[in-house]
C-alpha cells in the first residue's frame, strides 16, 4: 500500500513560490514568517491596547456605556463577516498587493486603481493615528513620572515624530527579528490586557452597577441638546460612537500584505485574518467592560472629554495608574511597528505594479529583501497627514486625531468593499483557494457590502456642532477633515485615471515570464 510522503520543511516554501509565480510574481521578499506570525501582525495592528484606550472617548461622548457594552459586540460581528469574506479572497490570491490585486484581477484595472489608492491612504492614516495615540499616552506617562514634563500638545507631536522614525528604523534594520517582535507583541497584548482587567477589577474600592454598564446612555456630542431618546441620538449620535469599534478592529488586511513572506500562505493568511478579528473582539469587549465598571467618577471622565485616562486616574492609586498607561503605551508602540510593516508592503506592491509616482524608487528592495524606500516614503506621508494635530481644537476633544481615525476607517473599509462586491459579481466564476465560504459567500458578502456603505456615510459627518459649516461657533479646527482628505485623494486619482493612467495602467504587472504549472488547490469549506 502506498504511503503519503511527509512534507519537508522546505516543501511549503516551494509550493508558495510556485503559487506566487502562477499569480505573476517572482519571490523577492523573504518567506520566513510562520502562520502565527501572520496572525500576529493583524492582531497587533488591531491592538486592543491601542484603539480601546485612544478612541474610548468617541463612544463615551456619543452614546455612553451602551455604545460600548452593546455596540462593541454588535459591530464586531459585522466586522468578522467582512473578515470572512476577505479570508476567502486571500486564500485564493496570497499576494503582497492584497486588496488591490484582488480587485484588479476580479474586475478591471480601474477597480484595482481606486482600491489600491484607498487602501494605501487608509494604511497611512491608521499608522499615523496609532503612532499619534501612542505619543499621547507616552506624553501622559512622562507627565505622571516626571514633574517637569508639562505634557503639552507640541510635546505630544514631537514624541509622535520620534515614534514614527523609530518604527521606520525598526522595519528597515530589524529585518531579522521583525517577525519575532510581532510574536512578542501578541503575548504583550494578551498578558497586558489581562493585567489591566485584573487591576480594574481588584484595585478600585467601588464599581459601577450592571445597570449603568448595560443601560446608561450619554449624549455629550453637542448634537440634539443632550437628548438621549430622540431620533438624533439613535440615528446620528449613537452611530458616531461606533467609531470606537470600527477603528479598533481594522488593519487586519495586514495578513494579506505579508502573505508573500508567510509559509503556507493560502491557508495561514486566511486563518490569521479572521482569527485576529475574533480574538480581538472577545478580548476588547472584556477590556472595555472593565473600563466601564471602573468609571465611578462620571463627572471626571466627562470633564476630560471622555478620555479613558480619566477613568484610571480617578479609580486607581497613582502606582496602578502608571502601570496601566505604561502597559497601553508599550502595546501601542508594538501596534505602530506592525502598521509600518503592513503599510510599506502595500506601498511596495502597488509601486511594483507602477501605480505610484516614482514607482521604481518605492518598489526596490535591499539585499535583505526589505522595501526600505517604501518604508521611508510611507512614514513621511503619515507625518504630513497628521500635521493638523499641531493646532488646538476649541471643541475640547482631539478633533484632528478623530479625523485621522476616520480617514483610516474610510480608506481601509472602502478598499475592502470593492473586491468583496466584485467577488459577489463573479459568482461561480470565482476559483476559490483552500479556505472558502462555499455557498455562504452570497449572504455574508451582501451583509459586508451594506455595512461598509453605511459606515462610509457616518464617518464623513461632523463630529461636533462646531465642525458644521454655518453653525454658531463654527471653527475650522473642529472640522472632521476625513471627507476632505479621502475625497481629495479620490478626486486626484480620478482625474489622473481619466487623464492619463487608463492609457497605461493595466493592473498587476507580471515579474515572471511564464506562470508555473500547478493544480488548483482543492476547495474546502471554511469554518463558517
Amino acid at each position: 500500500m502506498a504511503t503519503t510522503p511527509v512534507p519537508t520543511a522546505e516543501q511549503p516554501m516551494d509550493d508558495d513560490a510556485r503559487r506566487l509565480a502562477e499569480l505573476g510574481y517572482k519571490q523577492e521578499l523573504r518567506r520566513k514568517w510562520s502562520g502565527f506570525s501572520n496572525f500576529a501582525i493583524s492582531f497587533s495592528i488591531i491592538s486592543i491596547l491601542a484603539g480601546c484606550f485612544t478612541t474610548f472617548g468617541q463612544a463615551w461622548n456619543n452614546g455612553g456605556p451602551v455604545a460600548i457594552s452593546w455596540g462593541w459586540p454588535l459591530i464586531s460581528l459585522f466586522i468578522l463577516i467582512i473578515g470572512f469574506c476577505m479570508a476567502e479572497l486571500v486564500s485564493a490570491y496570497p499576494t503582497a498587493g492584497g486588496i488591490y490585486w484582488w480587485a484588479a484581477t476580479m474586475g478591471r484595472p480601474v477597480h484595482g486603481w481606486f482600491t489600491g489608492w484607498l487602501n494605501l491612504i487608509g494604511l497611512v492614516a491608521v499608522t499615523a493615528s496609532v503612532d499619534y495615540g501612542c505619543a499621547t499616552f507616552l506624553n501622559l506617562t512622562l507627565s505622571a513620572l516626571f514633574d517637569g514634563w508639562a505634557g503639552t500638545l507640541r510635546q505630544a507631536f514631537i514624541l509622535f515624530v520620534i515614534i514614527l522614525v523609530l518604527h521606520g528604523l525598526i522595519n528597515i534594520f530589524g529585518h531579522r527579528i521583525i517577525d519575532v517582535l510581532q510574536n512578542v507583541s501578541v503575548w504583550w497584548h494578551v498578558a497586558g490586557a489581562a493585567v489591566v482587567v485584573a487591576i480594574l477589577v481588584f484595585v478600585p474600592d467601588n464599581h459601577q452597577s450592571f445597570q449603568f454598564v448595560f443601560t446608561e446612555r450619554f449624549n455629550n456630542s453637542g448634537f440634539g441638546d443632550g437628548d438621549i431618546g430622540g431620533l438624533t441620538f439613535w440615528f446620528y449620535v449613537l452611530p458616531l460612537g461606533f467609531l470606537l469599534t470600527q477603528y479598533t478592529i481594522t488593519g487586519f488586511d495586514a495578513c494579506a500584505h505579508v502573505s508573500e513572506e508567510t509559509r503556507g500562505a493560502s491557508q495561514a493568511a486566511a486563518r490569521g485574518l479572521w482569527q485576529s478579528i475574533f480574538y480581538s473582539a472577545v478580548g476588547g469587549w472584556i477590556l472595555l467592560l472593565a473600563f466601564l465598571f471602573a468609571a465611578t467618577d462620571v463627572e471626571a471622565v466627562n470633564a476630560a472629554g471622555g478620555f479613558s485616562g480619566a477613568i484610571f486616574e480617578s479609580a486607581l492609586t497613582p502606582v496602578f495608574f502608571k502601570i496601566v498607561i505604561i502597559i497601553s503605551t508599550i502595546g501601542q508602540f508594538f501596534c505602530g511597528m506592525s502598521c509600518v510593516t503592513s503599510m510599506s508592503r502595500m506601498a511596495y506592491a502597488f509601486s511594483r505594479d507602477r501605480a505610484v509616482p516614482g514607482w521604481r524608487l518605492w518598489s526596490t528592495v535591499d539585499r535583505n529583501g526589505t522595501p526600505v524606500n517604501a518604508i521611508i516614503g510611507a512614514t513621511l506621508a503619515g507625518l504630513v497627514l497628521t500635521l493638523p494635530a499641531l493646532y488646538e481644537s476649541s471643541a475640547g476633544i482631539p478633533i484632528a486625531f478623530y479625523a485621522v481615525v476616520s480617514v483610516a476607517v474610510l480608506g481601509l473599509y472602502l478598499s475592502f468593499l470593492i473586491p468583496i462586491a466584485l467577488r459577489l459579481r463573479m459568482g461561480d466564476r470565482f476559483v476559490p483557494g483552500p479556505w472558502t465560504l462555499g455557498r455562504k459567500y452570497k449572504l455574508l458578502g451582501w451583509i459586508a457590502v451594506i455595512e461598509i456603505a453605511i459606515i462610509a456615510v457616518y464617518f464623513v459627518l461632523p463630529i461636533v456642532p462646531a465642525g458644521v459649516p454655518g453653525n454658531d461657533g463654527f471653527t475650522w479646527s473642529a472640522v472632521n477633515y476625513a471627507p476632505l482628505a479621502v475625497g481629495g485623494v479620490l478626486l486626484v486619482v480620478a482625474v489622473w485615471w481619466y487623464a492619463s493612467a487608463r492609457k497605461w495602467f493595466t493592473g498587476p504587472v507580471r515579474t515572471v515570464e511564464e506562470p508555473a504549472v500547478a493544480a488548483d488547490p482543492a476547495p474546502a469549506d471554511g469554518p463558517v
